[in-house]
């Protein structure tokens, strides 16, 4: 497997040297064939999840697999005979050469880190059955799925894949077999099937107006014009919105954390969400300016400001990254809505830099989880003495999600430049001053933890596998190096991608080195003053309210009674908590999807 995941590394970098300068280059394949294939899998997928469905009593799945096998086979005996071969089934371009490293890199670390992650996981969980055959299997027919929706010209190429990840999520989300794995991942099949239906739709409105099929290539829809393209446009955006886990669809993924941390981190954080936003940031030309887009980066907004917020209350670190995830993602959608040039410079960097980062992170706590048996954040208190290499990696990832001179700050400094000069920009703006603030938040008082030092802490490392911390280590590099490089990779990526769709440069990459210089500056200060300090510093014992305190960090209570410091966060659960955003925000996006649609059906009539 080792030598499966080089394999794609190396291709994917292949790709990269090869192409990244040819722009737009396009492949003609024979696709009838493909596409009576393609139909059987799918047919063949929908049985098998008609009968799980009907087994767990999940009837909603039932009623979507039928709506979504019915409209697929009208469609075949409808259109088939009319639909045209398209020249260009499959094409790339330096926005997939993007995703495909994404995919092929990153993928292909996390696959690696499974070796050793699914062997220890086996052993706190005996009462699980050992699948790891079927495990990696499907990670891999995942990674080939992914690459195929991002390679493909041809809608119905596209949905075929994109139904792929889907089923895919659904099999490892539940593959521990426990009933919160299986409510979860039947949760995440339905609503990931909701927007599939929202797809085929879209695929069936586009033959009824050109039964030529020659719309269903993806670069002659986005090209063919507001009155053509927006109503495909919204349709396979909602279906977007259900892979990017946007409100009101944010629960799937947040109950999908149940699964093993190497699926939270290939799946839902760095590759399969990604391909909602991949199919936002497409459509982005066709919304740029209209009311439809508007709706869908408020959509992408209110879920970046509340999901922020939602994260503050958790403990859970793996539920504090599902909603730092869905968030950024909210801020790749609210870009896209948009759909400026610049802000699509903004979308992509946020894609690039969010993957890397948050990989690490899911990676780090699946580790600290099986090394300390707990994935509460209170519990993660002196890790820095406990497991000081991976709470220093945790540490460098958590710095490039919110710190200077990291790339995600730096992507949300160019969000708001390029929000002042998009229309209702102010909303966004303070959307983002206010999401941004609760990021702050979460992640500093997670930091905080990690850092704190306790004292006779036992060190935890030496246990864990080879392969776990060459994963590790490289995606700690990738997490520095990208940031140091974003001008290269906007130069020789972003920009001529967006110049091919825009004709415009966005320069926002050389108008942030300075601020990335000025801030790596003032970073530099501070380990250069410890200099100043005196190398015998004078200790002071820990003032705990008059106390005298004993060693050990323990203190003498009221009545003489010795008890232990304990030091915790901050939640405020009353304020932030799920169950008082969720519902809010659930409604408010419901309303925003349901004016895009109702523009849409004028549109139509």
């Amino acid at each position: 497997m080792k030598i499966s995941a080089l394999a794609i590394g190396v291709v994917s970098l292949y790709l990269l040297v090869a192409g990244f300068d040819k722009g737009l280059i396009t492949y003609t394949i024979s696709g009838r064939i493909f596409d009576l294939a393609m139909l059987v899998i799918e047919l063949v997928i929908a049985v098998y999840l008609l009968w799980l469905g009907l087994r767990h009593r999940k009837y909603s799945v039932v009623i979507l697999v039928l709506i979504q096998a019915a409209l697929l086979l009208w469609f075949e005996a409808t259109y088939g005979h009319t639909i045209v071969e398209l020249p260009n089934n499959l094409f790339f371009d330096q926005f997939s050469i993007i995703m495909a490293l994404i995919i092929g890199i990153i993928g292909s670390l996390i696959c690696v880190y499974a070796l050793g992650y699914m062997e220890t996981y086996h052993e706190h969980h005996k009462d699980i059955a050992d699948r790891r055959g079927m495990f990696f299997f499907w990670m891999f027919v995942f990674l080939s799925a992914m690459f195929g929706l991002v390679f493909s010209n041809n809608l119905m190429w596209i949905l075929f894949f994109w139904e792929i990840t889907t089923f895919c999520s659904f099999i490892l989300i539940g593959y521990s077999q426990t009933a919160e794995a299986t409510n979860n991942a039947f949760l995440a099949l339905a609503m990931n099937m909701l927007g599939g239906v929202a797809f085929v739709a879209a695929l069936i409105y586009i033959t009824t107006i050109d039964p030529s099929g020659r719309l269903l290539d993806l670069g002659a829809l986005i090209n063919s014009g507001y009155a053509v393209a927006i109503v495909p446009a919204v349709l396979i955006c909602f279906a977007g919105l259900t892979k990017a886990a946007q409100m009101p669809f944010s629960s799937w993924l947040v109950g999908a954390m149940v699964a093993p941390t190497p699926v939270s981190a290939l799946l839902h954080s760095s590759t399969m969400v990604k391909a909602g936003v991949y199919i936002i940031v497409r459509f982005a030309p066709v919304l740029t300016g209209t009311t439809e887009g508007m709706m869908i980066a408020m959509v992408g907004g209110v879920t970046f400001l509340l999901t922020s917020c939602m994260a503050i209350s958790q403990s859970n670190a793996k539920k504090v990254l599902a909603y730092s995830t869905i968030a950024n993602l909210g801020l790749v959608v609210a870009c896209a809505g948009v759909g400026t040039y610049n802000l699509m410079w903004v979308a992509i960097l946020l894609i690039i830099f969010h993957a890397i980062a948050k990989s690490l992170l899911f990676l780090c706590v699946g580790t600290v989880e099986h090394r300390i048996g707990s994935r509460d954040i209170e519990d993660m208190g002196g890790l820095i003495e406990r497991m000081p290499k991976l709470a220093i990696m945790m540490f460098i990832g958590m710095a490039g999600m919110f710190l200077a001179p990291f790339g995600m700050i730096i992507s949300k400094w160019a969000a708001i430049e390029a929000f002042i000069q998009a229309p209702f920009g102010l909303i966004f703006i303070i959307i983002l001053a206010f999401g941004g603030s609760a990021t702050l938040f979460f992640w500093s008082k997670w930091m905080g933890k990690i850092i704190s030092v306790m004292r006779h802490q036992e060190n935890l490392e030496s246990s864990i596998k080879s392969e776990k911390w060459t994963v590790l280590w490289i995606l700690t590099g990738l997490v520095v190096v990208v940031a140091l490089i974003f001008p290269l990779i906007s130069s020789a990526l972003i920009e001529p991608f967006i110049m091919q769709i825009y004709g415009h440069t966005t320069r926002l990459a050389e108008a942030n080195i300075t601020i990335m210089l000025l801030m790596m500056g003032l970073l530099i200060i501070m380990p250069f003053s410890m200099l100043f300090q005196s190398k015998t510093p004078k200790m002071a014992p820990p003032y705990m309210g008059g106390m005298t305190t004993e060693g050990g960090m323990r203190y003498t209570g009221s009545a003489g009674v010795s008890r232990n410091l304990v030091l915790s966060n901050y939640y405020l659960r009353n304020y932030f908590g799920e169950e008082r955003l969720f519902m809010p925000g659930t409604l408010a996006c419901w309303g925003l999807i349901l004016i895009a649609f109702i523009m849409v059906v004028g549109v139509v009539l």
